[in-house]
């Protein structure tokens, strides 16, 4: 299976939060990551940067932020032109996924963890 850059939304550095999770999975499956959350800090060597951090060649933004703090960012994952958006459980938007659609972006309500573990990433 080809490696999918994602950028991952709403990273943390807590164990009990998904987007932890789906950071080592997706490390797991090797797919090259870039990590963007509230705090300057790292998951298991994967830098999480505070900055919005201009990337080329995005496959896939998958979000861990709820639709109230996805604002800030939308013209920021607009500009990375990803192919898609996985919206996971809770962060729904569908002012997000009309844009995305306008822009040609193909946006899925789906859960990253789930879709690694079943081979359908």
């Amino acid at each position: 299976m080809a490696a999918k850059k994602t950028v991952v939304l709403g990273a943390s550095d807590n164990p009990a939060r998904y987007s932890y999770l789906a950071l080592n999975r997706l490390k797991a499956h090797q797919h090259p990551i870039v990590a963007v959350g509230r705090k300057e800090t790292a998951v298991n060597g994967i830098p999480i940067h505070k900055e919005h951090v201009p990337e080329e060649g995005v496959d896939t933004v998958t979000l861990y932020l709820n639709p109230r703090n996805q604002v800030e960012y939308y013209d920021y994952i607009l500009s990375l032109k990803p192919k898609r958006i996985i919206f996971n459980p809770g962060t729904e938007n569908e002012e997000l996924e009309k844009l995305a659609k306008e822009h040609g972006i193909q946006t899925m309500e789906a859960c990253t963890l789930v879709m690694l573990g079943t081979g359908q990433y």
